[in-house]
């Protein structure tokens, strides 16, 4: 099972890489190293969908991203580079992932983001960390004051060692499969240990049981020899917003909408990379669940 899931946490990669390219089951069999009929069941048994259906809904994710974000793009446009072959197909697709056709979605985006979630969540709540936070903007900044230290800075390149998780109740348990790797490598407990979760999905447009998030731990030098689960990935050194604070995991959406809100108010722009938290401390070792976590936005 473990080179099962190295290879299609490759392949996924590929995938979401490559939206706009030749994505058949021969073509993506390939780049997996199984033959099509293997890599198909093996495919549905690791991430629980079917290879068409992940691709489906990885373009539809996208789709609802630019409508959300690039406003001035023709919808024409953002369909036919994703692949679809016209209006009524790609409005009919939308509408099944999202409820409501891709224009409507354009005219109310953001706001109906935290909607979408609640219907897509198979038993009608979003998870904790992620719960919905419904306030002013002026409330929201006063929270973003006292709880957070904002600041943009110049970051270095880090070097990682990942494991995927695909969905929020997948993270704690790729966290243990890193750990153990990190104490087979002599690489933990160590001093000064960084966590890193890093984000490939926006919850926004993702479903929580679907999102792509990256458990990692920083290296001093880049990962020469990955093994089983375990990959190598590397943040770009650049700028980013960094928001620091001590938050509970109930904290977490409040934070990221703040800081995001922060942005806009700043008048910066995200840079096409993802964003990441880099954790201080354990909040399984705080008496009120609380630990220090750097929440960080790549900018222009």
């Amino acid at each position: 099972m473990e080179e099962y899931k190295k290879r299609i946490v490759k392949t996924i990669q590929y995938i979401n890489a490559n939206l706009d390219a030749d994505l058949s089951l021969e073509k993506i069999a390939e780049i997996s190293a199984y033959s099509p009929f293997h890599f198909h069941r093996i495919f549905r048994l690791i991430t629980g969908e079917t290879l068409q259906n992940y691709i489906i809904r990885k373009k539809i994710e996208k789709s609802a991203l630019f409508l959300a974000v690039h406003k001035h793009v023709e919808i024409k446009e953002i369909y036919l580079d994703l692949g679809f072959s016209n209006h009524s197909v790609f409005s009919k697709t939308f509408k099944k992932y999202y409820g409501l056709p891709p224009s409507d979605f354009r005219k109310t985006a953001p706001e109906t983001f935290h909607k979408i979630l609640q219907t897509q969540s198979k038993n009608g709540q979003i998870d904790t960390v992620f719960s919905q936070y419904i306030c002013s903007i002026e409330n929201l900044l006063n929270w973003t004051t006292m709880n957070l230290k904002i600041e943009v800075k110049e970051m270095p390149e880090m070097n990682l060692a990942a494991v995927m998780s695909l969905g929020i109740a997948q993270v704690e348990p790729s966290y243990n499969l890193l750990i153990n790797w990190a104490k087979e490598q002599n690489l933990f407990p160590r001093e000064n240990v960084k966590m890193i979760s890093v984000y490939h999905d926006s919850f926004k447009v993702t479903p929580a049981d679907k999102v792509r998030i990256h458990a990692c731990m920083l290296l001093d030098e880049k990962l020469r020899e990955p093994k089983g689960e375990v990959f190598s990935e590397t943040i770009e050194a650049g700028r980013f917003i960094v928001g620091s604070g001590e938050v509970t995991l109930q904290d977490f959406e409040q934070c990221w909408v703040s800081l995001f809100l922060w942005m806009n108010e700043h008048n910066y722009s995200v840079r096409r990379t993802f964003p990441f938290e880099i954790y201080h401390s354990n909040f399984k070792e705080h008496p009120e669940g609380k630990m220090i976590v750097d929440f960080c936005i790549p900018i222009h």
